[in-house]
């Protein structure tokens, strides 16, 4: 099956590392769908109606779908002590409930074509937590643990699901927590490599992880940190 025949959904994908892996899907020949509310066509994932109607406006011009990258997230950095039930809302409804939606959907296609791949976009934060992000950690930690729970029910029908992790990475929701630039150099400095990620980091991998080569890897979690966080 050529990737011609894949056709791929983003979410997140206007900027930082969804933009990156946009491109490069995009490049290799993969039909792809931006869902971003700063997208040509915004899509709100956190609108499960929109949500199914973009899934099948998508699948009306390239075919069934057959792969989904959960990748939209936000947050601000304020202790937790600092934050408020609204505040919560919002970072929950773009971290949670969006992928939720998103998989959902994508999950009663994939079911039906036998075949299909979920990759989500996590962090660290949700392995290991992160100062000054509480809600945005345990929502990552619930995307890694979805994605786990979804590979063990649908390990017999042709799909897997596997989560990428990202450390500290070089985009905007980073600038918006150190507009100073202090963080970033405490991080390069505690970083092995000793540099921050690059949204170029990410989409190989997550290529690899809609190719062919990736068919036996399901359920698991992997940190692209530069050797910040290691897990055996």
């Amino acid at each position: 099956m050529s990737k011609a025949d894949r056709p791929v959904i983003v979410t997140g994908g206007a900027s930082g590392i969804g933009a990156a892996i946009v491109e490069r899907l995009s490049n290799a020949g993969h039909p792809v769908a931006n869902f971003d509310l700063n997208a040509p066509d915004p899509v709100d994932i956190t609108d499960y109606a929109a949500v199914d109607a973009a899934i099948s406006a998508f699948e009306d011009s390239n075919g069934p779908l057959y792969g989904l990258v959960n990748n939209a997230g936000w947050d601000v950095a304020r202790p937790f002590v600092d934050t408020d039930p609204e505040l919560w809302r919002k970072v929950i409804d773009i971290n949670l409930t969006g992928p939720l939606n998103v998989t959902h959907l994508a999950l009663h296609r994939l079911v039906a074509a036998g075949r299909g791949r979920v990759i989500s976009i996590a962090s660290d934060a949700g392995r290991v937590g992160s100062s000054g992000e509480a809600v945005y950690s345990a929502c990552k930690g619930g995307i890694i643990a979805l994605m786990k729970t979804l590979a063990r029910e649908h390990a017999r029908q042709g799909l897997t699901f596997n989560t990428i992790c990202p450390g500290p990475t070089d985009t905007p929701l980073l600038e918006s927590f150190d507009p100073g630039g202090g963080l970033r150099e405490a991080l390069q400095r505690a970083i092995p490599m000793r540099r921050l990620a690059t949204p170029q980091d990410f989409p190989g991998l997550v290529e690899f992880f809609l190719s062919d080569d990736a068919e036996f890897i399901t359920g698991q979690t992997i940190s692209v940190s530069g050797g910040l966080s290691m897990h055996g």
